[in-house]
């Protein structure tokens, strides 16, 4: 449901940023040009990932402050890396491109992008944004790319269901989550229902126990050299936990699945499961409106540490200038506009539903939002980037990370096995240069 519109301006952009120039190589280097006339800037956005109330927000705010116009190109998913990577090398590109937040080390490699990070302080505004959007466009110290909104999972439940077992309120800890999955487990007599659904190729969550034990996907040394850690001690007890978890509660012909095949939205909505961990109710929804009132939600509980929750993997857009742009101060004043705590608070937020770029906007939007959705933003308050370097696009678009968790919860390797061949996979991949 979307609400809300945004009503003030957002930018009070300082004169630094609008008008002085920086050394080469930074944003704010390159001219705005001298033409008469107010001067327009070319931005990219993909499908899907705002609604128009929320760019016209965004392109408003930029625009009162700044007096030039904005031409948003909304892109299709379909190739786009490429189509990315080709703009970036024309002489004249898009100014400001909405990027991934796991890819922009790949096209920050290349030269694509400017170098932010004389402007962060001004950029950010006072807030601390999330690490899971920040950190992967944080390359070797330097930021290329601003946060623009980050989209995470939380435990999603059919209230029906689990009170049928006699459980009326979520868990406080991970201990009392299984148990309650063992009660809806143990209640049910059809083959075809699951206490919880979690596909054995989700890698998105699956890692969630790795960084709840102290593991990490990898290290970099001081030479800049990555190196795999799933071999590690607490990697290895994450893992263990999650096959574990996975085994107990998903069906068997979950393990070597993705989200997708089936939807585990469209079983959550059918009745085939009470529990899924996804990034939003609004397919589970679309499938089944009847449910409205029937959905709870609450972040995974540590499997560690009572009283904490997991930490979660951000998926979401950065916002990047690109390095050949000959409007560079306006493409800061754009990210600038986008990254605002009232564009964030009243379109972002409370437009769209996805989740801010600041912990202090989680606290600050969380009572704006119906109840379902303070379990995301409270999970968000501790997110984990991948690592920062253009070989982790080869780990995603290879699907060797989904194998990877697929072969841990299938037993076709043992946990140690798997961890030490996927390390070895990280360790060629993430040093690779392009």
């Amino acid at each position: 449901m979307r609400t809300r519109t945004l009503a003030t301006t957002a930018c009070g952009l300082t004169v630094a940023l609008l008008t002085a120039a920086c050394s080469g190589g930074t944003a704010g280097s390159g001219g705005d040009g001298s033409a008469a006339g107010p001067k327009t800037l070319t931005v990219w956005l993909m499908d899907g990932d705002l609604t128009q109330p929320s760019v016209d927000a965004i392109s408003t705010a930029f625009e009162q402050a700044t007096g030039a116009k904005v031409n948003v190109q909304v892109q299709e998913w379909a190739n786009i890396n490429t189509r990315i990577s080709t703009a970036l090398a024309q002489d004249n590109p898009p100014d400001v491109i909405d990027i991934g937040n796991t890819d922009v080390p790949l096209f920050a490699a290349n030269g694509g992008l400017s170098d932010l990070t004389a402007h962060r302080a001004d950029l950010s505004a006072g807030q601390t944004w999330l690490p899971g959007l920040v950190d992967p466009a944080t390359v070797d110290g330097k930021l290329y790319a601003a946060p623009l909104f980050a989209g995470n999972r939380a435990v999603i439940y059919n209230k029906t269901l689990w009170a049928k077992a006699g459980i009326t309120a979520p868990p406080a800890d991970f201990a009392e989550f299984t148990r309650d999955l063992d009660r809806i487990k143990a209640g049910s007599t059809d083959p075809g229902f699951s206490p919880m659904y979690f596909p054995g190729r989700y890698w998105f969550a699956a890692l969630q126990f790795v960084w709840d034990a102290g593991g990490q996907l990898a290290t970099k040394d001081p030479s800049g050299k990555w190196t795999g850690q799933l071999e590690s001690p607490a990697a290895q007890r994450g893992l263990t936990a999650w096959q574990d978890f996975q085994n107990s509660y998903s069906p068997t012909a979950s393990r070597n699945v993705d989200t997708k095949t089936p939807d585990q939205a469209a079983l959550f909505a059918d009745g085939k499961t009470a529990t899924v961990i996804d990034t939003s109710i609004n397919t589970i929804l679309k499938d089944n409106p009847a449910l409205k009132d029937q959905i709870g939600t609450f972040p995974l509980p540590s499997a560690v540490t009572a009283g904490k929750d997991q930490p979660v993997f951000l998926g979401g857009s950065d916002l990047a200038v690109a390095a050949r742009s000959r409007n560079q101060q306006l493409a800061l004043a754009y990210l600038k506009a986008a990254t605002s705590q009232a564009v964030q608070t009243a379109a972002i937020v409370g437009t769209d539903h996805w989740t801010p770029v600041s912990t202090q906007l989680l606290d600050s939007t969380a009572a704006g939002l119906p109840a379902t959705s303070a379990a995301f933003l409270q999970a968000a308050h501790d997110s984990v980037g991948t690592p920062a370097t253009p070989g982790w696009a080869t780990i995603e678009s290879d699907l060797s990370i989904n194998q990877f968790f697929a072969d841990i919860a299938t037993g076709h390797k043992s946990v140690a096995q798997a961890a030490k061949d996927f390390d070895a996979h990280l360790d060629q991949a993430l040093n690779a240069h392009p």
